[in-house]
């Protein structure tokens, strides 16, 4: 667990006034895409929204196997092992 992380990777789920606002607060940069055009928009550079990007396609690729998605396995570490196959 990161005790004082500096960005916030999200997707477009996460894009609330009331998050940001929260993040702003602990000085958390917030690298969320909006959802659709706003009356202010919010400045990211096109490398975090890479990142953000493909940690989103990450766990996508993830849930298309369906032992990962469902959590078949019980124990953590036969998980992890699932987790670490799945095709890249």
């Amino acid at each position: 667990m990161i005790r004082n992380p500096r960005r916030l990777l999200a997707d477009r789920a996460y894009d609330a006034k009331s998050l940001r606002d929260e993040l702003a607060a602990r000085r958390i940069k917030a690298v969320i895409r909006q959802i659709r055009p706003a009356s202010i928009l919010i400045a990211t550079t096109k490398q975090l929204i890479k990142a953000e990007t493909s940690s989103s396609a990450c766990f996508c690729r993830l849930k298309d196997f369906r032992r990962i998605a469902t959590r078949y396995d019980k124990r953590a570490d036969i998980f992890l092992s699932a987790i670490l196959l799945a095709p890249q």
